[in-house]
């Protein structure tokens, strides 16, 4: 199996189950998403940064992650941020050098030093007091 199945698969059978209760802590959070072909909902644990009424994600993992291409046929999903839980519009990519200048100084160099080009942003639609799924 490749190096990087194995780090996917890890990440989603054990790390993402631990990331999960970081989500509403500084830049974590559960993003929310309905399947494509199965209607099942999921969450995934992320970092993402919130810019006023956007949010920007870095796709550490490239453009055809799972619940990426869920969103875009979903045109939209939810996300625990902070306190927040957000209604999010459709994703959009953004160029690399304005997703790359939107990241913490700490977390740019690291996106820079893997190569991480990939980048997508949510307008925020509606924003209530997040009190759980």
């Amino acid at each position: 199996m490749p190096l990087p199945h194995v780090v996917t698969v890890w990440n989603k059978r054990y790390l993402n189950k631990l990331l999960v209760h970081l989500a509403g802590h500084g830049p974590f959070v559960e993003l929310e998403h309905v399947g494509r072909r199965t209607g099942s909902v999921y969450r995934v644990p992320l970092v993402a940064i919130r810019h006023g009424g956007q949010v920007t994600i870095a796709l550490t993992y490239g453009p055809r992650v799972d619940w990426l291409r869920n969103l875009r046929a979903a045109q939209g999903g939810r996300m625990h941020l902070g306190h927040s839980l957000l209604v999010l519009g459709p994703p959009r990519r953004i160029a690399t050098a304005e997703g790359l200048r939107r990241m913490p100084p700490g977390a740019r160099q690291i996106l820079a030093l893997t190569g991480t080009r990939d980048y997508v942003e949510f307008d925020i639609q509606s924003e209530t007091p997040f009190t759980g799924w």
